[in-house]
């Protein structure tokens, strides 16, 4: 087990950390909603998933752009991080 865990990258485990805290908090404001069993308790529950959503996003791209920089081209670099800015932009209209 000791070395399965050591062989994994940082980036890798960067990135799981944070989905899981995402899911975590996904998790823990279905159970909000529930508790307040308002309509208008959940919408501001969920006006914050919104927010929260979009910068997990963004900082687990990061870690995994900044993962594989040294492997990758500068080109294809640039690619992958006008995909992402896409992605975000497209999300925002």
């Amino acid at each position: 087990m000791k070395n399965w865990i050591a062989s994994l990258e940082y980036a890798i485990i960067g990135m799981v950390v944070l989905r899981l805290l995402s899911g975590l908090f996904e998790m823990t404001a279905a159970f909000i909603m529930l508790k307040f069993n308002n309509v208008e308790k959940a919408l501001q529950v969920n006006a914050l998933l919104a927010l929260v959503g979009p910068i997990i996003l963004i900082v687990t791209m990061t870690i995994g752009l900044v993962g594989v920089s040294d492997k990758l081209p500068f080109s294809k670099l640039i690619i992958v991080g006008l995909g992402v800015f896409l992605i975000i932009f497209g999300l925002k209209r």
